[in-house]
């Protein structure tokens, strides 16, 4: 078989099986969080984030699970494998990606808003879509969640954040 040839095969070997597009970001998280937050919930541990994206080594379905005392890796991999199993069943169409279930480790993501009051007093940098009084970046200690906004001392001031304008938060090492 000359080079030409093998080249022909190869086209036809691929167009038999064609590849599988991969599924928008929204519409992985939307069918994914339902599974992955009852089956955090029967393992007893909260489903702090689910992120979908590609990342340089193919598409990334993370996990950040936590549970007061901590997550062991043996809670990560029973997550990882029985969720895994899940999403074969529930999304046989994902296509090919990596699922990583981690801990949030020290600078845990703040997702709800009562992350906000639950970590009261503790370090926190604030990301927001909007300026606030010509700032988008904010960091001190949280004071707290009033209604619909989340109060955090810069040191200098204490700023009033609305929940809607967030766009990153997380905990700070002390």
């Amino acid at each position: 078989m000359g080079k030409r040839d093998a080249i022909a095969a190869k086209k036809k070997a691929e167009d038999s099986h064609p590849r599988v597009a991969p599924v928008a970001e929204e519409v992985v998280l939307a069918q994914a969080r339902p599974l992955a937050e009852g089956l955090c919930h029967a393992e007893g541990v909260e489903l702090i984030q689910l992120q979908y994206h590609r990342e340089r080594g193919g598409r990334i379905l993370r996990l950040i699970i936590d549970r007061p005392g901590g997550v062991t890796l043996e809670d990560c991999a029973s997550i990882s494998r029985e969720l895994g199993d899940l999403l074969d069943v529930h999304l046989p169409d994902l296509g090919p990606y990596h699922l990583e279930v981690s801990s949030p480790g020290p600078n845990r993501p703040l997702e709800r808003a009562e992350d906000f009051e639950r970590f009261r007093g503790q370090r926190a940098k604030i990301r927001t879509r909007s300026a606030i009084d010509g700032q988008k970046n904010f960091s001190g200690i949280l004071d707290g969640l009033c209604g619909r906004t989340i109060r955090i001392n810069t040191g200098r001031s204490t700023v009033a954040i609305p929940i809607d304008t967030i766009s990153k938060a997380h905990l700070m090492e002390s």
